[in-house]
C-alpha cells in the first residue's frame, strides 16, 4: 500500500512538472502582470523620466542588472546633454 501511494505521488509530481515546463500540452500561458508598465513619457525625455521607468516582473523576465545598467547609462547621457544644452543657451543670451 505504501509503495503504491509513493508511486502515485511521484507520477503526480512528474506530470505537474511536465505541464509547467511545457513538455506536455496544457502548459502555462505567457506571464502577465497586474501592475501597469510605466515607460517613458511622450515627448522629450529627461533624466528624471528615466529614473521613473519601471518594468513588470514575470516568470520568464529579464536580467534586472543588465536593464539597470542600460538605464543608468541612458540617464547619465541625457543629464550630460541637458547640461550642455543649458550651457549653450545661456552663452547665446
Amino acid at each position: 500500500m505504501t509503495l503504491l501511494l509513493l508511486v502515485l505521488v511521484l507520477v503526480t509530481i512528474g506530470a505537474v512538472v511536465a505541464v509547467v515546463t511545457g513538455r506536455v500540452g496544457g502548459a502555462m500561458g505567457p506571464a502577465t502582470s497586474t501592475r501597469p508598465h510605466r515607460g517613458l513619457p511622450e515627448g522629450p525625455v529627461s533624466a528624471g523620466d528615466v529614473d521613473a521607468v519601471r518594468f513588470s516582473l514575470g516568470l520568464r523576465g529579464y536580467r534586472m542588472d543588465e536593464v539597470d545598467a542600460v538605464l543608468d547609462r541612458l540617464r547619465e547621457e541625457i543629464r550630460e546633454r541637458d547640461e550642455e544644452l543649458t550651457a549653450w543657451r545661456t552663452a547665446e543670451e
